[in-house]
């Protein structure tokens, strides 16, 4: 406990730690919290016993057998920026409460640990590296109502030029600072920025890239950059949102992952010079894995109803199943300006931030392994190379999923992938669906205000 207690007051620099708070994301990947007062006694207690919480709750369990327990996961710990009180936060493990405590089967975080072990059992890598890049709009109000007898939306927007907002400069950049606070919070709690501007959309989009962690790192920072931007957001009395289309004609907002693989030395697994976009076989076969199983991991990357009016073919948005240099139309798009060999990598670009980042990134892990292991290689499958300016009018192009329904079809015919060493399993494919698909049934069946433009004196 005296090497917790020395982290612990480096953290806090300090000052007198007051609560701790445990955070668990749910199966939707919303955030959940807990706090409790803070000494060296509860903190040991925690560790050794956990505290209680209803996992029904949280999408875990039924009702009828709902008990689990949390305990902190101390590598994760951080000092609260968004609270008066000091307060220690940690993302947590999930246990049964049988008598041993057993790990829970379903704890999000755990099975994404266990999948990027797949990678060192089956010789593939040590392990997998993730750059996430976060979209989102900033806006000045947003008014909302659903009910049976009213239903509208109101967006106010401070930033309305007319101009392509990308990378767009002072005066028109009108969140620049808010950018930059934004940034030094991420900073402070660990997460590596690459660099942030101005999005395409002229009302208020945003982009933050950020560097290369692991799997569970990287998944846990997208939770954490989103709770940070949100909080920041309020504080502010602004709106901010991810999702993938809040604003009709407004550029989509995307989570863009890039990634690649590292061995035991840290070299990157992928990278063979001469080889395509410098990328080796191992790596095809990957990409392979990744785009056979692409309509079905949109079950998981594109979890929402609104994620397939961003999919949409015409604009810059990833529909096409295949992969290409610099190609910001397909699925995977290796980027033509990497020069450096250990960090030759693809983007997967279809991806958004309504995805849970657990899920997600796991799914893809398990699709890739899948490609290698069964030797899926993408060109001879059809799925490119594929250039943009090498257009072949006579190539049949294969789409993503253009509704959530189709994309739960797809994960319904195509799932044996997932259970691989028991990663995902029937159960909890057979729930999401169930999930997914009532989210589908209730917004489809709900007549909105453009029906009642087009139809209404029809």
């Amino acid at each position: 406990m005296n090497k917790v207690k020395v982290d612990l007051e480096k953290l806090s620099e300090g000052k007198k730690i007051e609560f701790i708070d445990l955070k668990v994301c749910d199966l939707n990947g919303r955030l959940h919290h807990l706090s409790l007062p803070f000494s060296e006694q509860i903190l040991e207690t925690l560790l050794s016993d956990g505290v209680g919480f209803d996992g029904s709750s949280y999408g875990f369990k039924r009702v009828e057998n709902s008990d689990m327990i949390m305990k902190p996961d101390l590598e994760t710990c951080m000092i609260d920026p968004f609270r008066e009180a000091v307060t220690l936060s940690c993302f947590t493990k999930v246990f049964n409460t049988d008598a041993k405590n057993t790990p829970y089967r379903y704890d999000l975080r755990n099975m994404a640990r266990k999948s990027e072990g797949l990678l060192e059992k089956y010789g593939i890598a040590k392990r997998s590296m993730w750059g996430p890049e976060f979209e989102f709009y900033i806006l000045k109000d947003v008014q909302y109502k659903a009910t049976a007898h009213d239903a509208f939306i109101q967006i106010g927007c401070d930033e309305n030029f007319r101009q392509n907002g990308y990378h767009i400069a002072n005066p028109l950049d009108l969140y620049d600072d808010f950018r930059d606070e934004a940034t030094r919070y991420l900073l402070k709690a660990g997460i590596p920025v690459k660099y942030h501007h101005h999005e395409v959309g002229n009302c208020g989009q945003q982009e933050i890239e950020t560097f290369f962690n692991p799997l569970l790192p990287s998944a846990d920072n997208i939770i954490l950059t989103k709770y940070i931007l949100h909080n920041l957001a309020a504080q502010k009395d602004l709106r901010l949102t991810f999702m993938p289309k809040p604003i009709y004609k407004q550029a989509g907002s995307g989570l863009h992952v890039h990634h690649y693989l590292i061995d035991e030395k840290d070299a990157n697994v992928f990278y063979q010079k001469g080889g395509y976009a410098n990328l080796n076989q191992t790596a095809l076969y990957y990409i392979g894995g990744v785009l056979k199983h692409a309509s079905a991991l949109c079950a998981f990357t594109n979890p929402t109803t609104n994620s397939y009016k961003r999919l949409v073919p015409g604009v810059e948005a990833p529909t096409a199943i295949n992969f290409g240099q610099a190609n910001r139309a397909s699925c995977v798009r290796i980027p033509r300006y990497v020069k450096n060999p250990q960090q030759t990598r693809f983007e997967y670009r279809p991806p958004d931030a309504m995805a849970n980042p657990y899920l997600a990134l796991t799914a893809i892990v398990m699709a890739g392994i899948d490609g290698v292991i069964n030797k899926i290689d993408p060109i001879k499958e059809g799925f490119g190379p594929y250039e943009a300016d090498d257009f072949d009018p006579r190539i049949e192009m294969r789409y993503l999923p253009f509704s959530l329904n189709a994309a739960l079809e797809a994960l319904q015919n195509d799932y044996q992938f997932l259970l691989r060493d028991g990663i995902f399993d029937i159960e909890l494919i057979e729930h999401w669906i169930k999930i997914k698909n009532d989210e589908f049934n209730q917004v489809s069946n709900w007549p909105n205000p453009v029906e009642y433009d087009m139809y209404f004196d029809l």
